[in-house]
């Protein structure tokens, strides 16, 4: 087993040019300016392999902790790994839980359910099913078929820490064909807001962000971060490249701000601000239309506009125009952007300390509901 420091994951993970942004040395980094120790482990016990994963842990009450893999761990598309090789990566992630007092593991692979992605244009690929179920026949691109994928050692988790739902919008072909993939009405709503003068520029203000995201949180009751999260989160990212803030305003008016994360060929769009004037001029529209436009400029194919209601796409639609709660106002604006939903697999739980799991899974469910 080996601890690396940061610059030795990163030369690792090198090899995973596809891996999501959440296993990069830097968005472990990142969260550890937030109360998460970050480790990053490997092993190179069987010749010719080097696998590895980046794990969070959250300190709690009288030194129990919790542990996160997020969105990992990241392996290459058709990797050739004999399943025995996973196994004294999983010893060494055992030993350091139990030595830090760890009440469970929840890992959340970066992986998609299979009915959710027929039809996917090039989907970037994780297949890595093997390390934790060991079923060669879930080895499918990052596209799993549940029931089949529960490893031995976890059960399925109770929630997801990042959303389940999704909606991808491809960036292959020309602007013009992602254009014509949008809904008639959102392309209409880009252009209009070129032509009532909206102008999109790049952003290094966060008090401003700040500020727009303050507002959008009163308006409609959503939870934010605080100043300093993303703070850190840009002076970390965007020094390499990952990372971009744009903001679109009318005559010098800030009207709304996006902040976009991009590494390989995935982008994403994590965090998203805006006024209360002149939402007629439909800013958000072309500020997301430039945020996919410089992500295409770096070489990213996928866009990612993170998080719609966990519910079927049919239901969705069917829904989408009488329901104003929770994520269904962000739902309809997302699917005007011509991509398609897609839903992560569960999170899998391995429980070591059993009764403070069942402990936290009461708590946890009464501050949901709460």
């Amino acid at each position: 087993m080996n601890v690396l420091t940061a610059n030795e994951w990163d030369n690792s993970l090198s090899q995973y040019p596809d891996a999501h942004l959440m296993q990069t040395s830097q968005w472990g980094d990142f969260k550890s300016y937030f109360g998460w120790e970050v480790l990053r482990i490997t092993t190179s016990e069987i010749p010719g392999t080097y696998l590895g994963v980046q794990m969070l842990l959250k300190k709690l009450p009288l030194g129990y902790r919790i542990a996160y893999i997020p969105k990992g761990p990241p392996v290459k598309q058709d990797e050739n790994i004999n399943i025995s090789a996973w196994d004294p990566l999983w010893r060494s992630i055992d030993k350091i839980c139990n030595q830090k007092k760890v009440i469970f593991l929840k890992v959340e692979p970066d992986l998609l359910e299979k009915s959710s992605a027929v039809g996917r244009d090039e989907p970037v690929t994780q297949p890595i099913t093997k390390f934790l179920s060991g079923n060669p026949e879930n080895n499918e691109n990052r596209h799993v078929t549940i029931g089949k994928s529960i490893p031995v050692g976890f059960v399925e988790g109770d929630h997801n820490i990042q959303p389940r739902r999704t909606i991808l919008v491809s960036l292959n072909g020309d602007e013009e064909r992602i254009l014509s993939r949008m809904k008639q009405k959102t392309r209409y709503n880009i252009r209009l807001a070129l032509k009532k003068g909206v102008v999109v520029k790049k952003l290094t203000d966060l008090n401003l962000f700040y500020n727009l995201a303050e507002v959008t949180s009163t308006r409609d009751a959503f939870p934010i971060h605080s100043k300093a999260y993303y703070q850190k989160a840009y002076e970390i990212f965007h020094p390499r490249g990952m990372c971009e803030m744009f903001l679109a305003d009318y005559e010098g008016e800030p009207l709304a701000a996006l902040v976009v994360f991009a590494k390989g060929k995935r982008a994403w769009y994590f965090y998203g601000a805006s006024s209360n004037v002149h939402r007629e001029r439909m800013p958000t529209y072309l500020l997301q239309w430039e945020a996919m436009r410089w992500a295409k400029s770096i070489g990213c194919t996928e866009y990612d506009l993170w998080g719609v209601p966990d519910e079927d796409e049919k239901y969705l639609e069917k829904n989408f125009t009488s329901r104003t709660d929770d994520l269904w106002g962000v739902y309809r604006f997302k699917r005007g952007f011509g991509g398609k939903v897609y839903r992560a697999i569960p999170s899998w739980d391995r429980i070591y300390k059993p009764f403070l799991y069942n402990i936290y899974k009461f708590v946890y469910s009464r501050r949901k509901t709460g």
